[in-house]
């Protein structure tokens, strides 16, 4: 699906002052993963009441991220506020964590070591036994499969798609934005074939144009297609950048929690 008109409109990412906003802030967890206490940002939307119970989007980031880089980097406030507005998303909150798990997940020196590759896999552990667990006690939370999703950019995609697929029991929708090489081949990716088909309610994979990674998420797709695996694969211009990324959280984010149409894109 190559298709212009999904575009975001101009100033979707932009403040709005007439509107209700919703709230971000940074939160502390324990991880017995890595021994330590960790963070992550956590947006609750307008009107945001314990009476309620809401969806959850775990939204992961690159290599060079932590847990604020989608808030710094991703105008993504502005984006949820807006699109909750315009009555376009279903009641979520979103979890945004540091997917380095290792005891100095700071983004410092050479990002690209083999410990802190290590950490982006390791993360998977911290996620099921210690994140998802502190949000569904601190917050009020649906719990089931069907009202969780896991999205992310570059690495982060590379994690959705790797412990989206690999832990179905957990999530039900995974969005992937320009995934990066630590992306599992898609014979793996795809091992419970059948099990995904029957059990995901979508998989949303994405990459701009002009992207050097593009291999991946074409290769990603491409199988998919091969196999019959049911996925929206959305290609548009861009590069490997938040210009591109915003573009996908404001689609994906409009497609989850909700019933979806998903046929297997072939073109």
């Amino acid at each position: 699906m190559s298709n212009k008109s999904l575009k975001p409109p101009e100033g979707f990412d932009k403040y709005k002052k007439d509107i209700e906003h919703g709230e971000c802030k940074e939160v502390e967890y324990f991880s017995s993963t890595t021994g330590t206490n960790r963070k992550a940002m956590i947006y609750t939307p307008p009107g945001y009441s314990s009476d309620k119970k809401y969806n959850v989007l775990y939204l992961l980031h690159g290599i060079g991220g932590d847990h604020l880089e989608w808030f710094n980097c991703g105008n993504v406030v502005n984006i949820f506020d807006n699109l909750y507005a315009e009555n376009k998303l279903e009641p979520m909150i979103i979890v945004m964590p540091n997917g380095r798990a290792m005891k100095d997940d700071r983004p410092i020196g050479d990002v690209f070591t083999i410990d802190k590759f290590d950490a982006f896999n390791n993360f998977q552990n911290d996620l099921l036994n210690a994140l998802i667990p502190f949000i569904e006690s601190n917050y009020s939370v649906l719990t089931h499969r069907e009202n969780r999703a896991i999205a992310g950019e570059s690495m982060g995609g590379g994690q959705a798609l790797n412990f989206g697929l690999k832990y179905l029991e957990h999530f039900a929708y995974i969005g992937s934005f320009s995934p990066a090489p630590n992306t599992m081949p898609p014979r793996v990716l795809f091992a419970e074939k059948e099990k995904i088909i029957s059990d995901l309610k979508l998989l949303w994979i994405s990459c701009g144009d002009e992207d050097e990674l593009l291999n991946v998420s074409e290769g990603v797709h491409e199988y998919c297609v091969q196999e019959n695996i049911p996925h929206t694969w959305y290609l548009n211009s861009g590069g490997h950048d938040f210009v591109f990324w915003k573009d996908c959280l404001y689609i994906f984010l409009q497609e989850i929690f909700k019933p979806v149409n998903m046929p297997s894109k072939k073109e």
